[in-house]
């Protein structure tokens, strides 16, 4: 418990970022492997591309998320170990039939 308690603060940090519907969805794409941003785009069409930067700026910021250049094309990979943790559970209690 104790551990917990010292931890709890990075946590609830944690899940408040990935609560964000937005974000959560871009991570989920992230989890099965690098994508460009134009690819994230074309994926999320109900999100703006600049609301789109603004969710990976966040996810960037705190260190979930990194990149790759390429030329002129900007990839975004799923980094953090806790963030894919996450992710693996949420795959395997909502998805198990239909998410890759």
């Amino acid at each position: 418990m104790d551990q917990m308690m010292t931890h709890s603060g990075s946590a609830s940090d944690l899940l408040k970022l990935i609560s964000n519907q937005k974000r959560l969805l871009i991570l989920c794409l992230l989890h099965d492997g690098e994508l460009s941003v134009t690819e994230l785009n074309n994926t999320l069409t109900q999100l703006s591309q600049s609301a789109l930067s603004q969710h990976l700026a966040q996810l960037r910021a705190a260190n979930l998320v990194k990149i790759r250049r390429e030329a002129q094309t900007i990839y975004y990979s799923l980094t953090d170990s806790k963030a894919i943790q996450i992710i693996n559970l949420l795959h395997e209690l909502y998805c198990q039939d239909d998410c890759a």
